[in-house]
């Protein structure tokens, strides 16, 4: 099975490294997916986008990004973002409340990618 390495960056920490076979993010000229092999290509990330990563033991990480690139070179892909949170990490009743309360339209973007990554409905 082909494979690549994979490394899931925000300013603050490291999220998540290893090996994956599929890669899905939201750029700003659309969604792609990286399978191992994939020609190099930096694309910006959007706000509030979401990137699913599937690993090589078949497991899946899925974080809500918030700004940022992708980065593919040979068979490497490197997600640097401004700001991150992994699913599993994610309060969903907290997301929920900063989607009512918005008070701006960038809180209301990053509650609505947290919900999505953490497979709630909008």
């Amino acid at each position: 099975m082909a494979e690549m390495s994979v490394q899931l960056v925000a300013v603050e920490r490291r999220l998540w490294s290893g090996t994956a076979t599929f890669v899905v993010a939201q750029t700003t000229e659309g969604e792609i997916g990286i399978m191992p092999g994939h020609e190099p290509v930096l694309g910006q990330l959007v706000e509030g986008g979401v990137v699913t990563v599937r690993t090589t033991d078949g497991g899946t990480v899925t974080a809500a990004v918030h700004g940022g690139f992708l980065s593919v070179t040979g068979d490497t892909v490197s997600i640097l973002a401004e700001s991150a949170d992994l699913a599993d990490e994610i309060d969903v009743a907290e997301a929920r409340a900063e989607l009512e309360r918005g008070d701006d339209e960038n809180t209301r973007t990053r509650a609505l990618a947290r919900l999505r990554a953490a497979g709630q409905p909008d």
